[in-house]
């Protein structure tokens, strides 16, 4: 227990530290929480997090003002309603510390126009929003170099689509360390374990994605019952009657059973046997029931976060405070470093 009770300030004396930030978003998928949220909450213990709501990066891409506050607070509460808790971690929104555009600034300086350029997930985003290619579009690994280098975090998790990001910003800080002398924390990955990419319930070679055109495939955090059941019954499977796991013959199936054990905390071998010689039909039924049983009571959680605004403005500020206290003493020594006259 001793583990659990120990203050963020402790914590960095003897833990390595993590940091990660997700865009604010009402519409997370069952992906993001097995992938990411799932894991962020188990290694609370195990480091020293900082968890960002990096709603800097939202803007990239044209939000709407009212929405963009509203999905802030919901993210924050969805966080904390899965088992995230301000005691064990930092919490707090990206913008509330300068210090982030702060130090991206100094980062531009130090990054070259073609390594953005050749940023998979630039063009990726260019070609979605054609009408709006904006400069912090090409900019948004800078602005997230700068969220991690501003902590010295020792390591960030990481996606398969981030990794070029955490590459670049890996340059980045060696680049400025080989110039002024050792600055930074040059971070490593931890990449997700095997069963964490959750492909779309009706093309599973693809991944699940809040941005799917079709829906029907997404199962988002905030689907009732009805909704979840529904879409798994709908899953693609294959012309066998086998539950078996096998991603590259049965793709679908094999979805389903990292789904299913993801929210089970059975082994992909127990859930084998429990549907040995059943239909795909009761497979199907028994992981949308399995899914909506386990997102029922962080739903209600959730909404009884959001109805005490108070409290949840009370753990962002805390929050900041702690976020504020690291990142500037960061952003002065880069200040220092670079020649910069402060007061």
């Amino acid at each position: 227990m001793e583990e659990v009770t120990l203050n963020a300030a402790e914590n960095s004396a003897r833990k390595k530290r993590l940091y990660s930030a997700v865009q604010p978003t009402n519409a997370l998928t069952i992906g993001n929480y097995i992938g990411a949220i799932r894991n962020m909450v188990a290694m609370q213990d195990e480091y020293d997090c900082l968890f960002a709501i990096a709603n800097m990066h939202a803007i990239t891409v044209r939000q709407v003002p009212a929405e963009l506050r509203k999905n802030t607070l919901a993210m924050l509460a969805l966080y904390m309603a899965c088992g995230l808790s301000p005691e064990r971690c930092t919490l707090y929104v990206q913008s509330h510390v300068p210090c982030h555009a702060e130090l991206a600034w100094v980062l531009n300086t130090f990054t070259y126009v073609g390594e953005m350029e050749r940023m998979t997930q630039f063009k990726d985003k260019s070609a979605k929003h054609a009408d709006n290619i904006n400069m912090g579009l090409m900019d948004y690994p800078v602005l997230m170099a700068a969220d991690i280098l501003l902590y010295n975090a020792d390591v960030v998790p990481v996606g398969v689509d981030q990794r070029q990001h955490l590459e670049i910003t890996r340059d980045i800080a060696v680049r400025f360390n080989n110039i002024y002398s050792p600055t930074f924390v040059v971070p490593e990955g931890v990449y997700p374990k095997v069963g964490a990419k959750v492909g779309d319930l009706l093309d599973p070679t693809k991944k699940m994605s809040k941005s799917s055109e079709n829906t029907a495939g997404t199962v988002f955090m905030s689907d009732d019952k009805d909704t979840v059941i529904r879409k798994f019954r709908r899953a693609v499977t294959d012309s066998d009657s086998e539950v078996r796991y096998n991603p590259e013959e049965k793709p679908g199936v094999s979805n389903l059973l990292s789904i299913y054990t993801a929210f089970s905390g059975k082994s992909i071998e127990e859930a084998e046997r429990e549907f040995a010689g059943r239909g795909y039909g009761d497979f199907k039924l028994a992981v949308g029931e399995v899914v909506a049983d386990r997102l029922a009571p962080v739903q209600k959680e959730q909404a009884r976060l959001l109805a005490d605004k108070e409290y949840l403005n009370s753990v962002l500020k805390e929050g900041a405070a702690r976020a504020y206290k690291i990142a500037s003493g960061t952003l002065s020594k880069v200040y220092r470093k670079i020649g910069f006259y402060q007061l």
